[in-house]
């Protein structure tokens, strides 16, 4: 009798496990989610974006940096507007020569434009407020005559606007203009020049910093990098952009100035401000162009320390050689390369390559890095399902574009299910977590 009842409970013992199995063996393998497939990363073949490197002096500090366009406006379609956001985000070019700060003469008066600017701001077109000349500023403007220093001419009372004091500041590098504006928007040099270099330290521009607002002093120090950003800051502004694309002939009382910052114009070079003092040497910002059959690639840099303006001249043309040379239409991304293999613990594969190819106007200037690539997790898709994303740098700016499956990824069988309870246990449990 004991016999008949231990078969009876190994009976429903073993029942029950079939029943437990099936209950749940059953629907975790045939109903449950599919593992992941598998993505290994791959390097297509290599594109034609040989490093093509701008040409810059050893001497002093030099660099430069690619400035982005953003989208045109459909009613001016040929009007190139430069993104200032993307400053912010670019790397340069190149630099060379050395990384420590050094005397930026007059670039410290593109800071004092910008910081006033900030304070003051204005509209394109617009002229701004009328400012009158005060004693210590016609003062000035005798003091800096006297010492050789360049200036504008003033009287006492007269009333100048804000537009045509910044003129006068940036075209004709006037030093008692810039100490002008800077009273006028902060209430003492002493305030501009705190106020200048907070503004300094929220643009990212750490190695630079003002004593003044003109640069005579040595103290008023840049690196190339930061005086590069700099020119580009000032090329997207808007107000500082209008001026030097039209440059006053006289201001007031049909006082002449003359333009300082003109400086191999036929190159395709824009001068943003180009200056001496003794302990500078000679520095010079700015931004250029170089026309493409279908674009225009615009970069902005500095040059700062140059020995004499023959250097300077030496050194800006082969610059703008190397540009020439260099600038192209780069093969960023190419329809169908591939980044990603994925494979299914079934037997499915298919690879991630490239939907649309992407090219960009620019300058190769290094090595690009890897490509970044961030793909999905999924176990099936049909073939041209966006699995990931890839991005490349392409002359200091990045360029991206979706990854799509190429051939579909089916599910597998009843029959590979129901064999296969690890990798299906497997899966349902990771889906809980």
């Amino acid at each position: 009798m004991s016999r008949f009842r231990s078969a009876r409970v190994i009976g429903a013992t073993v029942g029950a496990l079939v029943i437990l199995t099936i209950g749940v063996y059953g629907p975790a393998t045939l109903l449950g989610p599919l593992p992941a497939a598998t993505a290994t990363r791959v390097t297509p073949a290599a594109g034609e974006a040989v490093p093509f490197p701008p040409v810059l002096p050893a001497v002093g500090g030099s660099a430069v940096i690619g400035l982005a366009a953003v989208a045109p406006d459909p009613a001016a379609p040929d009007v190139t507007v430069l993104d200032a956001a993307a400053l912010a985000t670019t790397e340069p070019l190149a630099v060379a020569g050395t990384i420590d700060p050094l005397p930026m003469a007059a670039a410290t008066k593109i800071v004092t434009a910008l910081v006033v600017l900030d304070a003051k701001p204005l509209s394109s077109g617009e002229t701004g407020p009328q400012v009158a000349i005060t004693a210590a500023d016609y003062q000035g403007y005798i003091d800096y005559g006297n010492s050789g220093a360049r200036t504008v001419v003033v009287f006492p009372a007269e009333q100048w606007t804000q537009t045509e004091l910044l003129q006068a500041m940036i075209l004709g590098s006037s030093n008692n203009h810039a100490d002008t504006l800077a009273r006028w928007a902060f209430g003492s040099l002493d305030a501009y020049t705190a106020a200048a270099n907070a503004w300094l330290a929220e643009q990212g521009l750490d190695g630079t910093s003002v004593a003044d607002a003109t640069g005579l002093s040595d103290d008023s120090v840049g690196t190339a990098s930061d005086l590069a950003r700099l020119a580009g800051l000032a090329a997207t502004d808007p107000v500082v952009a209008g001026i030097l694309a039209q440059p006053a002939s006289a201001l007031v009382g049909q006082r002449g100035v003359d333009n300082t910052t003109a400086f191999l114009v036929e190159q395709g070079v824009t001068g943003i401000t180009r200056s001496y003092t003794d302990g500078a040497g000679i520095c010079f910002l700015f931004t250029a162009q170089v026309q493409g059959p279908d674009s225009v690639y615009t970069f902005a840099g500095a040059l700062i320390g140059e020995p004499d303006y023959d250097a300077l001249t030496a050194d800006v043309t082969a610059l703008m050689e190397s540009a020439r040379a260099g600038v192209r239409d780069l093969p960023t991304l190419a329809q169908g390369d591939v980044y990603v293999e994925f494979t299914t613990p079934w037997g499915a594969d298919a690879s991630g390559s490239v939907r649309t190819a992407t090219t960009s106007f620019g300058w190769q200037a290094q090595t690009p890095d890897a490509a970044a690539v961030t793909v999905e997790t999924f176990a099936t898709g049909r073939a041209g399902t966006v699995v990931g994303r890839v991005t490349v740098e392409a002359g200091g700016a990045e360029v991206t574009s979706k990854l799509v499956l190429d051939q579909t990824i089916s599910a597998p069988g009843l029959g590979w299910r129901l064999l296969h309870p690890v990798p299906m246990i497997s899966a349902l449990i990771e889906s809980t977590r």
